[in-house]
């Protein structure tokens, strides 16, 4: 098996491109193939600079490894395709002299008033095909002569494909099934541009015919193309060695309609890009999932089960394991809600499964950075106590943030309901027990001492829990209270309660 994964560098890779180099990537390590990395660049007035580094990148930091390509040479190369330029024309010409492709003089004007006239006479979607081709200026419609004359003097055409009538094109699509497509609904699209390079449909043809690809994975938007390459492998003479063809579905919309953007990512105020991406003509910055703080284990675990679910209810698979469950057999026909929520879940859960070692670096700069000092010991017991709260490692500083400044202000709507009744003298007496205490101070001791004060006042402790939690963090919740003021420290805490207690309403 060999399958490449081709895009255009003509901006930063969408998140659907991510996911089809993915999958690619899934399926041709679980066959034992070669995945290739080609560049299609045939459309020069599209290229973006620093697209196709941002492309290795982004797909690099995702821990998809290609085994060819413009990064790691190979047999097959070159693999950007402006380095093919030269081989292209001598395959558009045998089309040519095949009688499956023309050639095509048209100016851009000619071909518009061609488009007008047709919109006029009420042809909502005016092709150039076997009607319209008979009354425009090619190879198929002038004298040879004239043909001939146009060649010598150099005068710009295009090459077209021949698009035969009346048939029937039959693609079997390894996620779609039997596709038929009528000619009749298909164009003569240009094979070879004045420019000198080839489209995208002659060139992906040929680069898959000369690398040997034998399946093409590839977005559905590519399915309407699909007939044409088929009938180009037929007029070539290539149709047995013709590669699989399967379509993937559309990535999708969190919310709504239509297919996903960057604007749902800009909306929703989210990374959208694996990567950072830097705007080669503004010099924005646009911070990726990596400079967000996402592991790239959790969002190749999200993008895989997009469109695709191993049959049962398992959602956390590592790399090797979506390697051994993935099939195309697998993936679905229709589109995949990008759930923005649900990526945020997987980064948790993958947070979850890190140990404190590793953690306790990342989280050392950040409390470095906010000019926070914390002991190692002490660090590492306030990580797993504040770790199920964070969705990224960067939360670390906001779960920790009561822990090294004190409450400036309390949240009155909790202070109306749980600062009233018996609260003030519980606190009072809570104070007065940490003050004299003799023991060491713990997080049991300190539970013990609290339940103590409220059973004196004849009050439930799990009533005046939240309350006390705001006196001593100034937040309404939080992680495991009395583990938390273990790690504070007494006096610490204590100062805390007595400023709390000079806040209460008095009389």
């Amino acid at each position: 098996m060999r399958v490449r994964f081709a895009p255009s560098p003509t901006g930063p890779l969408h998140p659907g491109g991510v996911r089809t180099a993915l999958f690619n990537y899934l399926l041709v390590r679980k066959m034992g193939g070669q995945l290739v990395l080609r560049i299609e660049d045939t459309d020069q007035t599209r290229f973006v600079p620093g697209a196709e580094e941002f492309i290795i990148e982004s797909l690099s930091w995702c821990g998809i490894e290609f085994d060819e390509g413009v990064h790691k040479g190979g047999p097959y190369g070159p693999y950007r395709q402006s380095e093919r330029k030269a081989m292209y024309r001598q395959y558009a010409m045998q089309l040519v002299e095949s009688g499956h492709a023309y050639y095509a003089f048209d100016t851009e004007k000619e071909l518009d008033t061609m488009r007008e006239q047709f919109k006029a006479s009420g042809v909502a979607s005016p092709q150039y095909n076997a009607i319209s081709r008979v009354r425009m200026k090619n190879s198929l419609s002038l004298p040879s002569d004239e043909v001939a004359r146009r060649l010598e003097t150099g005068e710009p055409y295009v090459i077209r494909f021949k698009m035969p009538r009346g048939r029937e094109v039959r693609v079997q699509d390894r996620i779609r099934g039997l596709v038929v497509v009528q000619t009749a609904q298909l164009d003569d699209k240009v094979l070879f541009k004045s420019d000198g390079m080839p489209t995208y449909h002659l060139a992906n043809v040929v680069d898959d015919r000369l690398m040997q690809i034998t399946h093409v994975i590839r977005g559905e938007e590519w399915l309407p193309s699909t007939p044409l390459h088929v009938l180009l492998y037929e007029a070539f003479g290539w149709l047995e060695t013709m590669p699989e063809f399967a379509h993937l579905p559309l990535l999708l919309k969190p919310d709504g309609d239509g297919k996903l953007s960057k604007r749902d990512g800009d909306r929703l105020g989210l990374p959208f890009y694996a990567t950072e991406w830097t705007n080669p003509e503004t010099g924005e910055k646009m911070p990726g999932y990596r400079e967000a703080g996402y592991f790239p284990e959790a969002y190749v675990n999200f993008l895989a089960l997009l469109g695709w679910n191993p049959g049962d209810n398992r959602e956390i698979f590592g790399m090797d394991e979506l390697i051994q469950a993935f099939g195309l057999e697998r993936v679905n026909k229709h589109g995949a809600r990008y759930d923005f929520t649900k990526l945020q879940w997987f980064n948790q859960q993958y947070l979850r499964s890190r140990s404190v070692d590793s953690l306790m670096e990342p989280c050392s700069q950040l409390l470095i950075q906010k000019g926070w000092e914390l002991e190692d010991s002490i660090l590492r017991a306030l990580i797993p106590l504040v770790m199920d709260r964070m969705v990224l490692v960067s939360d670390f500083i906001q779960e920790v943030r009561s822990f090294f400044e004190e409450p400036e202000s309390y949240d009155e709507t909790v202070v109306a309901k749980k600062w009233g009744g018996v609260f003030p003298a519980v606190l009072e007496d809570l104070i007065r027990c940490y003050e004299s205490l003799h023991e060491d101070w713990s997080g049991t001791t300190a539970e013990a001492l609290f339940k103590e004060a409220a059973a004196r006042q004849g009050a439930s402790p799990g009533s005046l829990l939240q309350g006390l939690r705001l006196a001593v963090t100034g937040q309404a919740s939080g992680p495991a209270l009395f583990d938390w003021m273990s790690l504070r420290g007494r006096s610490a805490c204590v100062a805390r309660l007595r400023r709390a207690a000079s806040t209460l309403p008095t009389g």
